[in-house]
């Protein structure tokens, strides 16, 4: 299953990251770890944002996933499942 990431970073926290000189080794290391199929990151309702779309093939993956974002950046996740264009005609011809 497609699934969107959404982490919303906690600012003091993820300054303290950026003034250490961490934050891009932990950027690559959950990267690294996740392989998403498309990521972006950029300011969202004025907070640092990261969204990452990923492949789960099953629900025991959430803990894992979600986990770096919360101990090493105080973030906010969300995880919402997601279609491709492909996804939708698929699931749109199943209708009938």
């Amino acid at each position: 299953m497609r699934v969107l990431l959404k982490a919303t970073l906690d600012t003091e926290k993820a300054n303290e990251v950026i003034r250490s000189g961490k934050m891009p080794e932990q950027v690559k290391e959950i990267l690294d770890r996740l392989q998403p199929e498309a990521a972006y990151f950029g300011p969202l309702g004025g907070r640092r944002t990261m969204l990452l779309v990923l492949h789960m093939q099953d629900s025991s993956e959430v803990p894992p996933t979600g986990e770096p974002f919360f101990s090493q950046l105080n973030a906010e996740v969300e995880m919402t499942p997601v279609m491709n264009a492909e996804d939708l005609q698929k699931g749109l011809s199943a209708l009938g």
